[in-house]
């Protein structure tokens, strides 16, 4: 099952949480340096977009063409897309859920603008 939404690499680095707090279904989760978007929790009502001021989260559209095509064929940001969708789907599981807005992190000024920011996930909220 395809989810609505989910963050991108955008996110990492500054985890700006406008977008938790319009929510209406709390589906966002929360790692040491981002949000991610639990599938199936989200209702693709799409108010968190608007709110990200990284334009960070972004519709199942941007993957779900590409979900099965050899990795060579795909350009970079497909290749990030295709990633962070997956890790959107498993890390949703395991990380604790976040209901209300928070500080965004220090280095969220520095880092929002940076791209591929791939090579910063954290896997784990510790």
């Amino acid at each position: 099952m395809l989810m609505t939404h989910f963050t991108t690499d955008k996110c990492i680095k500054c985890k700006y949480t406008d977008c938790v707090e319009v929510c209406p279904v709390d589906c966002f989760y929360e790692g040491k340096n981002m949000l991610i978007i639990n599938p199936d929790e989200c209702i693709d009502c799409g108010v968190c977009i608007p709110e990200c001021p990284v334009e960070a989260i972004v519709t199942d559209d941007s993957v779900k063409d590409i979900l099965d095509i050899d990795e060579e064929s795909l350009t970079n940001e497909q290749k990030i897309f295709k990633l962070f969708y997956n890790i959107n789907k498993e890390y949703s599981q395991k990380w604790p859920n976040i209901t209300a807005k928070k500080e965004p992190l220090d280095t969220a000024e520095e880092y929002k603008h940076k791209n591929d920011k791939s090579k910063y996930f954290i896997e784990n909220e510790e």
